[in-house]
């Protein structure tokens, strides 16, 4: 991990549902990479593990917990950082759950929940920390979205979710631009996490054999890994990326409409 620069010139970034898999990875790099890291999760203890990971490393973070689809807490939440770490600048809406089941089995709840996390959830967050982007000249928002939103069996409520993130990129895009402020999204495809090995479980697949049937129709020949999509955003959320705004980046090792 590189040195952190003097806290004057050291950036604040929010990571959501970051305590494991694609979040806990995007943390401890955006940490590498020189910022002060908030990892958000829905209970604070859940994420003190990465928060420890990185200051091992001898980076900064904070442990906070928060559910980003109720209001007062991501208000709370933020305040917290701002106070402790200083404004947030980058911020990554990655916290998101899964209720799979095809249309007719769906409950409304099930609707609901992914929505409320995915949707309401880095609107409550973005919405919250804008005024310090702008305010700051400087911002960069990055949404997680996934193959998903073109459409998987099973996943209407994921995949509208995520292709609902898609636009709200975009419209982030034009409305911040002007103040310094960049919005893309990232869509993984298939990245071996906790939350597709327990997609295999449901499937009653042992985990190695969906990853090498997932594999079979990738034309880079593997599935993906939580570094794969970290470095992608790390490059967004750099000084690097200030001309790139409203895209959606599909990292799933081949093409996507």
């Amino acid at each position: 991990m590189n040195a952190s620069p003097h806290p004057e010139h050291r950036r604040t970034a929010i990571v959501t549902g970051a305590a494991r898999g694609i979040g806990a990875a995007v943390a401890q790099r955006l940490a590498a990479d020189g910022h002060a890291v908030a990892v958000l999760d829905l209970e604070e203890a859940a994420a003190q593990y990465v928060v420890d990971t990185i200051t091992q490393a001898g980076g900064t973070a904070l442990a906070v917990g928060a559910d980003v689809s109720n209001g007062t807490g991501v208000e709370k939440a933020v305040d917290k950082i701002t106070t402790e770490l200083g404004a947030p600048v980058v911020l990554v809406n990655n916290a998101g759950v899964t209720r799979d089941n095809l249309l007719f089995k769906m409950s409304a709840t099930d609707w609901d929940t992914v929505l409320n996390v995915h949707l309401r959830g880095s609107f409550l967050m973005t919405r919250e920390v804008q005024g310090h982007m702008t305010q700051a000249g400087f911002g960069r928002i990055i949404n997680l979205s996934s193959v998903s939103a073109l459409g998987n069996r099973g996943q209407a409520n994921y995949a509208a979710a995520k292709a609902g993130l898609q636009g709200f990129t975009k419209t982030l895009a034009l409305e911040l631009g002007k103040f310094g402020v960049t919005a893309n999204a990232v869509a993984p495809g298939f990245i071996e996490t906790e939350m597709t090995a327990a997609t295999a479980a449901r499937m009653g697949m042992k985990f190695d054999d969906l990853k090498k049937r997932a594999a079979a129709d990738i034309p880079v020949a593997r599935v993906g890994v939580p570094d794969d999509i970290a470095h992608a955003i790390s490059f967004l959320a750099s000084e690097g990326a200030g001309f790139v705004s409203g895209q959606v980046l599909y990292v799933a090792g081949g093409p996507k409409v």
